[in-house]
């Protein structure tokens, strides 16, 4: 079918989409054979707006305005993979943006629930998942609140860089749940995390270095100084 908007010069998304695969995913170690697998299928053309689609398969993360992105395929791809998501797991994507992740996560067998604040973004994100995904259900609302009635999560995935995972979050873990985020303190370096519920809060251990912008909403507040 021709997913090209009108005016826009048609492209073979297919080729792209298994070069993206051969030359960026493979290379890094995403050797889930499930992983790879679903992005050779997913269509992530559609999950950007048109004038972007030219340049959707490209290793780098994509601007959608607002100081949102459209995770880089391999980080996207890593971090799936190190939350070793499971067929009848449920998951909480928290920043779902234009659903890649959770249509990523649902062809796994994954039971997602997308959250996103941004409309614009979630209207790009509910089309493509109902083309995609169906089994995706989408929650407009609060980043940091999560989706409590849709908890416990075996799995919450934040889709951005964090400073700190909101607590809300950790409360809406199923035991033995782990949420995977990418943390980048203040000062710091970013590094996409495994994070597990202990007697002494979130218990977080570093994966690999990374570069994904913070998430807006989700950054704190400015300190004052009186």
């Amino acid at each position: 079918m021709d997913q090209s908007a009108p005016g826009e010069a048609i492209l073979d998304y297919d080729a792209a989409r298994q070069r993206m695969v051969d030359a960026q995913i493979r290379p890094v170690q995403i050797n889930d054979p499930r992983i790879v697998a679903v992005m050779r299928e997913l269509p992530r053309e559609c999950c950007v707006p048109a004038a972007l689609r030219a340049i959707a398969y490209a290793d780098q993360s994509l601007e959608l305005g607002r100081g949102r992105v459209l995770t880089e395929p391999r980080i996207a791809g890593r971090m799936v993979q190190i939350a070793e998501p499971a067929a009848g797991q449920r998951a909480l994507v928290v920043g779902a943006g234009t659903g890649y992740i959770a249509a990523l996560l649902a062809r796994l067998g994954v039971a997602v629930v997308a959250l996103e604040s941004d409309s614009a973004l979630s209207a790009i994100g509910k089309a493509f998942c109902a083309a995609e995904a169906p089994a995706v259900v989408w929650r407009d609302g609060a980043l940091a609140a999560g989706a409590a009635p849709d908890s416990p999560f075996d799995l919450i995935l934040i889709d951005g860089a964090v400073r700190a995972v909101p607590p809300a979050l950790v409360d809406q873990l199923a035991p033995h749940g782990r949420i995977v985020c990418v943390i980048w303190p203040e000062g710091g370096v970013a590094a996409a995390s495994i994070g597990e519920a202990s007697e002494n809060g979130l218990a977080t251990r570093p994966v690999f270095d990374v570069a994904l912008s913070l998430l807006p909403e989700l950054e704190p507040a400015p300190a004052f100084a009186f």
